[in-house]
């Protein structure tokens, strides 16, 4: 019976993040914004360094600036949109909290991780002396960073969905949430381009997924009450 419930409740959960999916995939509001930002910020960044090369550690802040405020102008469309459409009585009638939150926060996710992917390539190819000699750090800082900027940005899009000033309110609430977060993944940035030792960023990743593991239980937590009253 538990068994039947949880695939039930996964399925539910697979139905809220295809809806997020393919209404994307028709209005590209989302990706469209995220893609804009990044090129012109990166193309900025380009551009003012010339042929000059910035340190490792000002070159992994630059990053992960570029990532947070690309995030900032593209995910909380997540529950913004259901408002603006009408649809969140409809969604609130038809599926419980957890899954419309895990739904969302899927959704969040996977943008996230893809988009930043390609943000990181854009990244290596037009900026000068950006250079990873840790790969293995890369790769799991990127993931990791993916899902903790994607987990705060799905409780904060519900929050302040009905608000008047969406878009002043968004990044003025992810910044102090967000900023344990992006002091670790720049610093797990800086560890990489220096060619640390996996094992010497063990402490970041540990940070790393306990920021994330405390934000989703704590958002899944007062979702309820966040998003229905």
């Amino acid at each position: 019976m538990r068994a039947d419930r949880m695939k039930q409740w996964l399925r539910s959960v697979g139905a809220v993040f295809l809806k997020d999916w393919h209404s994307e995939l028709r209005t590209r509001y989302a990706i469209s914004a995220l893609g804009m930002f990044v090129i012109t910020t990166i193309a900025i960044i380009m551009f003012s360094l010339g042929s000059e090369s910035a340190p490792p550690d000002v070159l992994a802040g630059m990053l992960w600036v570029v990532i947070f405020f690309a995030a900032m102008s593209g995910l909380s469309r997540t529950f913004v949109s259901e408002e603006e459409r009408g649809t969140a009585m409809t969604l609130q009638l038809l599926s419980t909290g957890s899954t419309v939150f895990f739904g969302k926060l899927l959704f969040n996710g996977v943008l996230s991780l893809s988009l930043n992917i390609v943000t990181v390539l854009l990244y290596f190819a037009f900026v000068n002396g950006f250079v990873i000699q840790t790969m293995s750090i890369f790769v799991v800082t990127i993931l990791l960073g993916s899902v903790g900027l994607a987990s705060a940005a799905t409780i904060i899009a519900a929050i302040i969905a009905r608000a008047n000033t969406k878009g002043t309110l968004y990044p003025v609430l992810s910044f102090p949430i967000l900023l344990p977060l992006l002091l670790t993944v720049i610093n797990a940035t800086r560890m990489a381009s220096e060619g640390a030792y996996f094992q010497e960023a063990a402490g970041e990743f540990q940070l790393l997924i306990s920021y994330i593991v405390v934000v989703i239980t704590a958002s899944a937590t007062i979702f309820d009450y966040v998003w229905k009253d």
